[in-house]
């Protein structure tokens, strides 16, 4: 099987981030109401297992909107499987899944080999079992998994970075890969308390190798960058303030050479919607 219009994905402006199991639960309302409000894709993460059957109903319950991984972990998601689950969505559903795949964190892999060998691997067993190139991202940090990304995929799908990094990764992939990068959202204009969500959320993240790297090319310091991160790191990567001021932060990816920009909401599951229905109108969905 291969592609045979070479366009990029089609996902609108902004999509939805979460953990794959916060969508599970959503019932059809909540998922019809995001798909109204103009979001256009929901992003999935988490690594999900390999067997992708959360998937099927999200897109049942809805009419136009998509899905994407965010990314499926090729350590722990083997490519046969993982092809399989693709195949068996983009007949049920043509054209609406978006297959996102990366190498995960160093810390939490016992046999750990280089991430552009191991990506290049799983890219071409993708191949051997038919998922076409432009159904498929990387999730790309570094120079080398960036360029990669756009010879061997549809492009980037960079998280936890800032707009600066978006318009690198643009410089590298060129103008016709794919570029959506994930930011992170926090509606108050209390910024003590959304620096507390914010820390929260990226714990795990200040001490995962690859991404304190990506974060020191982006100019943060080692002050910046110690547990709990400085008040200038958080803020960059973490959106917050009034709805105007956070959508101003989120079109920033998109001045910057962003396709489209996936919105993680740091709340609670029953206020997601609201929130989402705040930002459509600033955001220009509706």
């Amino acid at each position: 099987m291969t592609d045979i219009t070479g366009a990029k994905p089609d996902l609108g402006s902004f999509g939805v981030f979460g953990h794959y199991s916060q969508f599970q639960p959503l019932a059809a309302e909540q998922l019809q109401e995001i798909e109204a409000l103009g979001y256009r894709a929901i992003w999935a993460g988490g690594s999900p297992p390999a067997e992708l059957d959360w998937v099927d109903p999200i897109l049942e319950k809805t009419t136009n909107l998509k899905v994407a991984t965010g990314i499926v972990n090729i350590w722990t998601a083997d490519a046969g499987p993982v092809a399989e689950s693709y195949h068996r969505i983009e007949s049920s559903h043509p054209g609406r899944f978006l297959l996102g795949i990366g190498v995960g964190h160093r810390e939490a892999i016992g046999e750990y080999r280089k991430p552009l060998d191991a990506l290049t691997d799983y890219l071409d067993k993708l191949d051997e079992y038919g998922v076409p190139k432009q159904r498929r991202v990387v999730a790309a940090l570094g120079p080398k998994v960036l360029q990669l990304s756009a010879e061997r995929s549809a492009g980037a799908h960079p998280y936890l970075t800032t707009p600066e990094h978006t318009a690198q990764a643009r410089e590298i992939i060129g103008p016709d890969a794919f570029l959506a990068p994930e930011h992170k959202v926090v509606l108050t204009t209390d910024a003590e308390k959304a620096r507390a969500a914010g820390r929260k959320a990226l714990d795990l993240y200040l001490g995962l190798t690859n991404y304190l790297n990506n974060f020191k090319r982006l100019g943060f310091t080692d002050a910046d960058l110690a547990k709990p991160g400085s008040d200038t790191f958080i803020d960059a990567v973490v959106a917050h303030g009034t709805v105007d001021d956070v959508a101003a932060r989120l079109k920033e990816h998109r001045e910057a050479g962003a396709d489209h920009v996936p919105v993680q909401v740091l709340t609670s599951p029953d206020k997601l919607v609201p929130v989402l229905a705040e930002l459509a109108g600033p955001l220009g969905l509706k």
